[in-house]
């Protein structure tokens, strides 16, 4: 790992970041330039304030994102601030232009204030066609996330979002392994943050779309003080409202409570919580998603030794990484084609089942594609599209 970080270093410092910013058009003379830039320019400017919409047809807007952090949950390493994070964002930049072709710009906030942030985002919304937020905090970043949902443009935080549709889309097919109806499960979340209260919504979201499959009934989600119950007196807006469709029968304890006969365990917390006697007290056949990183819940070989049937990590060296470059440049681009002002339920499902789609005999080795499988934004696009007609 520490080579790892030091090559990093070293290309970061030699390019002096990753991204850059490119002309489309050449401009090389006197007449170029009074297109481009003055008196020309005033042309499409006039047209725009006419019409605003012609935004999209004559401007970056079209085909731009902002990638928006304040540094206050960056991948594993915390609260590291918005400086610290310019790396992240830059690399998020990257792949949307590598996988998408969409442009995409670091905005890293220098404030952890919820309603400045929320005024920021609105205040840099007219130039770009979508924002994507990374790496802010919970609970904030729910706030953060709904209070932008009627600036016009698709606003979506891939921590939460981009997690819980590449979870589905691998329990869609963990499903086809071991022969269990989804409406059926019993799953067991593990972390309350982000990523752990997108996924349960988006399990129980399915109901939007029931010709798709049914949504899973019996959902337990739990955080570090264990189940969230109704006997909870410690608990947040957030973890309230999960309570409105969640732990069904009001169980109260801990994670070694819950686990017990659960069908699907996600962990989206911090590793080595679960053993080899909390894999044998699931359901026959069970699913483990053991996401933290680096280190997961449980790691994969332990798991398997104990009786689970199919297993994914956030990692790379295992089968069935769970990664969210799978996810964003392909619901930006259809968002961006679209037009669309939100990023909705339908259009996040959709996206799990075009995922899930791109492995057509899944066994327990093969549930989620790799990132770089070929056709993957192209699948979503086109699923996404329909989804919204």
């Amino acid at each position: 790992m520490a080579n790892n970080y030091q090559e990093s270093i070293a290309l970061h410092e030699k390019h002096k970041g990753k991204i850059e910013v490119s002309n489309k058009i050449n401009v090389d003379n006197a007449n170029d330039l009074s297109l481009v830039y003055s008196p020309g320019v005033a042309g499409p400017c006039l047209d725009i304030a006419k019409n605003p919409d012609r935004a999209y047809d004559l401007t970056i807007k079209s085909n731009t994102v902002a990638v928006v952090s304040d540094g206050s949950a960056v991948l594993g390493l915390g609260n590291i601030g918005p400086l610290a994070a310019i790396p992240v964002m830059e690399g998020k930049a990257m792949l949307f232009k590598k996988f998408a072709g969409i442009n995409a710009f670091p905005i890293c906030l220098d404030t952890q204030d919820t309603q400045e942030i929320i005024r920021t985002v609105k205040l840099l919304a007219p130039v770009f066609g979508g924002i994507n937020l990374e790496d802010i905090s919970a609970p904030r970043c729910f706030e953060i996330e709904e209070a932008l949902q009627d600036i016009g443009i698709p606003v979506f935080h891939d921590d939460q979002h981009g997690t819980a549709i590449v979870t589905l889309a691998g329990i869609i097919n963990a499903c086809k392994v071991v022969g269990k109806d989804i409406g059926d499960l019993k799953v067991v979340i593990n972390g309350a943050g982000a990523a752990g209260v997108a996924i349960a919504k988006l399990l129980r979201c399915i109901n939007q779309n029931p010709d798709l499959c049914q949504p899973v009934k019996n959902i337990i989600v739990c955080d570090r003080n264990g189940i969230i119950s109704t006997h909870r007196e410690d608990l947040n807006e957030v973890k309230k409202n999960l309570l409105s469709f969640t732990n069904p029968g009001n169980l109260s304890g801990n994670l070694k409570d819950a686990i017990s006969g659960a069908d699907v365990f996600i962990g989206v917390s911090t590793g080595n919580i679960l053993d080899q006697e909390d894999v044998k007290t699931m359901a026959n056949d069970p699913i483990i998603f053991a996401l933290a990183n680096p280190i997961p819940e449980i790691m994969p070989e332990v798991a398997i030794k104990a009786g689970a049937a199919v297993i994914a990590t956030g990692r790379s060296d295992y089968p069935n990484q769970v990664n969210n470059v799978l996810v964003f440049p392909g619901i930006f681009k259809a968002a961006l084609e679209m037009r669309a002002p939100q990023i909705t339920s339908r259009m996040k499902l959709a996206a799990a089942f075009a995922i899930a789609g791109l492995i057509e005999k899944p066994d327990r080795n093969h549930i989620i594609a790799p990132a770089f499988a070929p056709g993957v934004v192209n699948r979503i696009v086109e699923e996404v599209i329909k989804s919204g007609k």
